[in-house]
């Protein structure tokens, strides 16, 4: 990684801690720059306006879930084994987020679920593939004789994004500390719900 590079990562770190702490439409440039003690010409040259400053920052955000929690799952068993890495992994990933604050793309998600636009459009699209990766590996747990074949994929998909953001509410809004094991414990509830046999 050269030495742009470098910089624009640290960057864009800083500028996803800070939409941890004032929300993504809170972040801008100049606020960005007072933060890391850069120049806002510096950063307005990196990013040209505020928008593409959030977009980026999302996209950083996403890319970090992905190494952190999606990557890692995919290299569990498929089957339960990998959708309960999936899970566990979202689950730590929205307890202790590598950002001090609330996790960005949630918070983001309620921040834009009704403007129009570019980082609504991404938020979307992130979240619909996140939804379809775990479809997915609830089918193949079916497949594999672990879940009953009457599970529906999206519909257990579906109960297991609301645990996840029930906990994350939990754990940030109202600071309750027991949040990740009330969550555990629902996952579990799910599958029981639909072991097979």
């Amino acid at each position: 990684m050269g030495k742009g590079e470098q910089t624009r990562a640290l960057i864009l770190e800083g500028a996803a801690s800070l939409a941890a702490e004032v929300g993504l439409e809170g972040l801008s440039i100049g606020g960005l720059a007072d933060r890391l003690g850069l120049s806002k010409s510096g950063l307005f040259a990196h990013f040209g306006s505020k928008e593409e400053l959030q977009l980026e920052t999302l996209r950083w955000v996403q890319g970090q879930f992905e190494a952190r929690v999606f990557r890692p799952a995919l290299a569990a068993p498929r089957g339960i084994a990998r959708l309960r890495a999936l899970f566990e992994g979202w689950l730590d990933w929205t307890q202790a987020n590598p950002q001090a604050g609330s996790c960005v793309i949630l918070s983001a998600a309620g921040e834009y679920d009704g403007r129009p636009g570019p980082v609504r459009d991404f938020l979307v699209a992130g979240q619909r593939e996140l939804r379809g990766a775990i479809a997915k590996a609830v089918r193949m747990a079916v497949e594999a004789g672990e879940l009953s074949r009457d599970a529906d994929p999206w519909q257990v998909a579906f109960e297991l994004v609301a645990v996840v953001l029930a906990a994350h509410h939990d754990r940030h809004l109202l600071e309750d500390g027991r949040a990740a094991e009330r969550a555990r414990r629902a996952f579990e509830r799910v599958l029981a719900a639909y072991a097979a046999g």
